[in-house]
């Protein structure tokens, strides 16, 4: 039997045919269309079957279909509640396979799915709790306990990047103060250079004022800048404080880092490593390792498809 896992973007709906160990077979992709709910299930499911014509098997041999959602969601009704980016709300995909499909149909956070992925497939494939913390324009998690996910009470558990690890700080889109967010979102990154350059700071990267990102900081931080050098290290700083409390409320294996500040890999791990173990209550300490995604874009796709 087969799995199909769906990550529903704001840009491209991404879809991938699974073997049930979670190897992934083929996958396709269709431009979102955005505010078009009946549009969006009809290219949902002409993913499917196209990806069952490319394996040459059928819709009955497929055992499960997994979406990863960005936004609120109703894990029960499979319905997406508000989806960010998306234009839409209200969607129900219960039925959105039928009739060719005939199989489940189940809904997660699209983090969730990037960490069950890892969990299963990729960097954390050996491990049975892992917690997973993607750094992109936001900072999202998942959490996998005993082989699974851990979605809490209420089907929406590991908001990693709301922790708050100074009260009373920054602000964050979530409306609190002092989340882990607010300092260690690529958009973060980003926000205090901006700030730094206004206060007069000299740096290279006044070149690129007004139109930062986050590589071009951790390029800079190579080239031995010293602003750069200064935020990437309280970045560091702020980032292994929310990861040495994860450590200490979970004992997870091994904790996996994934999104865009990722790609910075060892120059971004190894300090983590450091300045976790030291915040880490030793008392109790399992040792996790803090260690890279291995699957990227994919781990999306492969943990929606081991829903």
């Amino acid at each position: 039997m087969m799995r199909i896992g769906i990550d529903l973007g704001g840009t491209t709906v991404k879809a991938a045919l699974c073997r049930e160990d979670g190897t992934l077979l083929h996958k396709m992709n269709a431009p979102t269309r955005l505010g078009d709910a009946d549009g969006l299930r009809a290219d949902m499911k002409a993913l499917a079957l196209a990806l069952c014509e490319k394996e040459a098997i059928t819709p009955e041999q497929v055992q499960s279909i997994g979406i990863g959602v960005p936004g609120s969601f109703d894990k029960e009704t499979c319905t997406l509640r508000f989806g960010t980016n998306l234009d839409m709300s209200d969607v129900c995909f219960a039925q959105a396979f039928e009739p060719e499909f005939q199989c489940a149909v189940q809904l997660d956070n699209d983090a969730n799915c990037a960490a069950l992925g890892e969990a299963i497939a990729g960097a954390a494939k050996d491990t049975r709790n892992m917690l997973m913390i993607t750094l992109g324009t936001g900072v999202g998690g998942g959490i996998v306990v005993d082989g699974k996910l851990y979605t809490g009470c209420n089907g929406i558990a590991g908001e990693l990047g709301h922790i708050v690890i100074r009260q009373g700080g920054e602000s964050c889109n979530c409306g609190r103060k002092g989340c882990l967010e607010a300092y260690t979102s690529a958009s973060a990154f980003v926000r205090f250079a901006e700030r730094a350059l206004e206060a007069g700071r000299k740096s290279v990267l006044e070149e690129n004022r007004g139109a930062l990102n986050a590589k071009m900081i951790c390029d800079a931080v190579d080239a031995g800048d010293t602003l750069a050098r200064e935020l990437f290290e309280e970045y560091c700083v702020n980032l292994s404080c929310g990861l040495a409390n994860l450590v200490n409320i979970f004992q997870p294996e091994c904790i996996v880092i994934g999104g865009g500040l990722a790609g910075y890999g060892e120059k971004l791990i190894e300090p983590l490593r450091r300045l976790t173990e030291a915040e880490t209550f030793q008392g109790a300490s399992c040792n996790a390792r803090i260690i890279a995604a291995a699957l990227g874009n994919d781990a999306g796709l492969i943990g929606a498809a081991m829903l």
